[in-house]
């Protein structure tokens, strides 16, 4: 692979080169350590407990704007 020389590109130059060459990676290209692999596994479990006891937006939003506005 060669090696390319940036040291004629200013900051902001490079930043937008990184930025580039970061965004042009597939995330299915980048591989997961365990410990991020076991971090989403968490992550999905809490979730799925948290939707189970959770409330809908809807009728929580209803219920906080009934309350205020009879506070008021």
């Amino acid at each position: 692979m060669p090696t390319f020389d940036f040291s004629h590109l200013t900051a902001a130059e490079k930043i937008a080169l990184a930025d580039e060459l970061l965004a042009s990676i597939d995330p299915e290209d980048i591989p997961l350590t365990e410990a991020q692999a076991a971090e989403i596994d968490r992550r999905l479990a809490t979730l799925d407990q948290d939707i189970k006891q959770g409330q809908d937006a809807f009728a929580v939003y209803e219920e906080l704007t009934a309350r205020y506005r009879n506070a008021g």
